[in-house]
């Protein structure tokens, strides 16, 4: 990889082991009952600094794990903080939505369609607590490792996605990749995003592993010993690995060996991509990136009645559980919720490059919209960040319905769908958020 000689800017990188040593419930799959069988594959948070403290430096927290939840992010947001002085739009926390890592307090807190018993939820507890902990130690730690190195950035090309809603339907091949490297040229750190589910190994396995973003990340850091890979996802919420549609043999161990060996060709994909990047013409950024963060009130439909919801409760099943539990609520005299709060994030270096970062699951046709109404060889439009509360449609998808248009919401805990007109006000705000220069 090639890097000018100026230009400068401070980066710093991280890395912390956030693999439990005790068994644990492990998150994304709701028919998944008992606790973690054991380790396939170590998990990550990785930590990227970027900027002086004169310029107030940016900082993502990218994190093997199903999801964060809002409050989660907020506590170590507000903790690297105080000790940091870095500003909430300035930290980002992503999570590359691998459904073999621990489950988190309050996230898709009813995926299981029955409570969770309180010794299982002690570890959900525990475990929380420490990763929390384990993220404040690694932003922190990628800003006091800062040193003048050079950044450049390039968009690859990827092809194991596949829309699982329709078939031949839309996905995002793009594969947005940024390389840090020292004053002397030498590669410290990649970050690459793809979108598309972390779900080749499926539920039936109950051992935790970072599924192909984790075999991604482990192939690009052999070809390059001492670099650091960082992955996060796009907005893949309507794709999973075209794997998951395939033929599986007979079996139970024949099919998690077929997985598996999946999971890790779609990794060393991702890894060969990104060879190829370094390899090419990267383009090189000059500024410090700036931050900028609002929260949108997304509305959500109608409220069931009283009596709808005790109709609920006779089905059983993930339906009567999520009725029974905003029954319980109503019961105790607590209002139902009737918007989300949902956190929205950019990062701006200069005219030179755009990242969007969109709380949650989110359908491809927001990355899609964005890149046609502004200047897609300029943006990278991100998910999977900041907050877990569920799935994210567009105006198509809400309206063609299924588990992406609101059918979900059963395992999130929100009382029902999105209202009409959710993809706009996500789509206003992104605008509002990035500079008039990369509007088309």
């Amino acid at each position: 990889m090639e890097t000018e000689k100026n230009n400068l800017i401070e980066v710093g990188v991280a890395k912390q082991d956030i693999t439990p040593d005790y068994p644990i419930r492990l998150s994304g799959y709701g028919s998944r009952r008992t606790e973690s069988e054991g380790i396939i594959q170590r998990i990550w948070a990785k930590g990227l600094a970027i900027g002086s403290d004169a310029d107030e430096p940016v900082v993502l927290v990218a994190v093997e794990n199903c999801g964060l939840p809002d409050e989660l992010t907020e506590e170590v947001a507000d903790r690297v903080r105080e000790k940091s002085g870095i500003s909430r739009a300035h930290f980002v926390a992503c999570f590359t939505h691998t459904h073999s890592a621990p489950c988190l307090t309050n996230a898709a807190p009813f995926i299981f369609s029955s409570d969770i018993p309180p010794a299982q939820q002690e570890n959900i507890d525990r475990y929380t607590h420490q990763l929390a902990d384990w993220m404040e130690t690694v932003a922190l730690q990628a800003l006091a490792r800062r040193q003048p190195g050079h950044l450049t950035w390039s968009i690859g090309k990827l092809g194991f996605a596949k829309n699982r809603r329709t078939e031949g339907g839309p996905v995002d091949s793009s594969l947005p990749c940024l390389q840090v490297a020292d004053a002397d040229g030498t590669l410290r750190a990649v970050w690459a995003s793809y979108a598309c589910h972390c779900t080749t190994l499926a539920g039936t396995d109950n051992h935790i592993c970072g599924d192909w973003a984790g075999y991604a990340q482990e192939e690009i850091q052999k070809a390059h010993p001492g670099v650091t890979a960082l992955i996060t996802i796009g907005c893949g919420a309507d794709a999973n690995p075209a794997s998951r549609m395939m033929p599986m043999p007979d079996g139970q161990a024949e099919v998690f060996d077929t997985r598996l060996a999946y999971a890790k060709a779609h990794g060393q994909a991702l890894a060969q991509e990104v060879q190829r990047l370094l390899k090419g013409d990267v383009k090189p950024l000059s500024n410090t990136p700036t931050g900028t963060f609002e929260r949108v009130n997304l509305p959500f439909d109608t409220l069931p009645t009283r009596e709808e919801w005790e109709a609920r409760v006779a089905e059983g099943g993930g339906v009567g559980y999520h009725a029974q539990k905003h029954l319980e609520r109503l019961e105790r005299g607590q209002p139902l919720q009737t918007e989300l709060s949902y956190p929205i994030q950019a990062w701006t270096f200069g005219n030179e490059l755009a990242i969007v970062f969109l709380a949650s699951e989110v359908v491809v046709d927001y990355s899609l919209r964005l890149k046609s109404e502004l200047d897609s060889a300029r943006l990278w439009v991100g998910a999977y960040a900041n907050a877990f509360p569920g799935y994210i449609p567009s105006e198509r998808v809400l309206a063609e319905g299924g588990y992406e248009g609101g059918g979900a919401m059963l395992y999130f805990g929100p009382p029902t769908r999105f209202a009409p007109g959710v993809e706009q006000l996500v789509i206003d705000t992104v605008h509002r958020l990035l500079p008039a220069a990369y509007r088309q």
